[in-house]
């Protein structure tokens, strides 16, 4: 059952590929400052599960409630509208633009939601996350560690209500692992935001608040 402190809720919710029913989604509730892992084997529809809670791709059945908001009763324009004031993506290959600044990154992110850039809050996030001196550099220019963090201050610069991360760890050692998964966890706590993680690695079970498995369907 929703209640008041809640980003995120998922009722009864299944998922399909190509029309075929692939897995369910036991229910979940996230709360501001809370960290849920939806955990599952390559394949087994994770990537599926986190599009449907981003408003991208439809579920087969099943409610998903962002704050208040039904999402998927909603019509197209205002999901999008949705998503990009609300919900907070991290990437695992980040997707930043290369061709622009750090800051310019953060600032489009704001433009693409239809809200006005915000520079202080540009800031107040590079600064939170040890970052500010890099804030005119392009990010082709950035290390591994650096662009991760700038991900994130993207993801968190509309001040969502939920942050939404996919396979962020899969690719790291286990000390790159522990440092991405702090940052997160502090960074979306820090922000009132809470967070939730899909992905097929075991070590991030035990930094979560909460763990939940895909289901796979016959």
């Amino acid at each position: 059952m929703q209640t008041i402190s809640a980003v995120l809720t998922t009722c009864n919710l299944t998922l399909d590929r190509g029309g075929r029913p692939i897995a369910s989604l036991p229910d979940i509730t996230v709360a501001r400052g809370r960290s849920v892992a939806i955990l599952g084997a390559s394949g087994s529809g994770k990537s599926t599960t986190l599009l449907a809670l981003a408003g991208v791709r439809a579920p087969a059945g099943g409610e998903i409630v962002i704050e208040d908001i039904a999402l998927w009763r909603m019509p197209p324009t205002m999901r999008d509208r949705l998503r990009g004031q609300r919900i907070g993506l991290v990437f695992q290959s980040f997707h930043l633009i290369d061709a622009v600044s750090v800051a310019s990154n953060l600032t489009l992110a704001a433009r693409c939601a239809g809200l006005r850039p915000d520079h202080a809050r540009v800031s107040h996030l590079l600064g939170s996350l040890q970052i500010d001196q890099l804030r005119r550099r392009r990010t082709d220019r950035l290390s591994h560690g650096q662009a991760q963090r700038v991900a994130v201050a993207r993801a968190l610069f509309n001040k969502p209500a939920v942050v939404l991360a996919d396979e962020p760890t899969s690719a790291l050692d286990d000390a790159s692992t522990a440092s991405l998964l702090a940052l997160l966890k502090e960074t979306t706590a820090r922000e009132g935001a809470g967070l939730v993680i899909a992905t097929h690695d075991r070590r991030v079970i035990d930094a979560m608040d909460e763990t939940v498995e895909l289901r796979p369907l016959p």
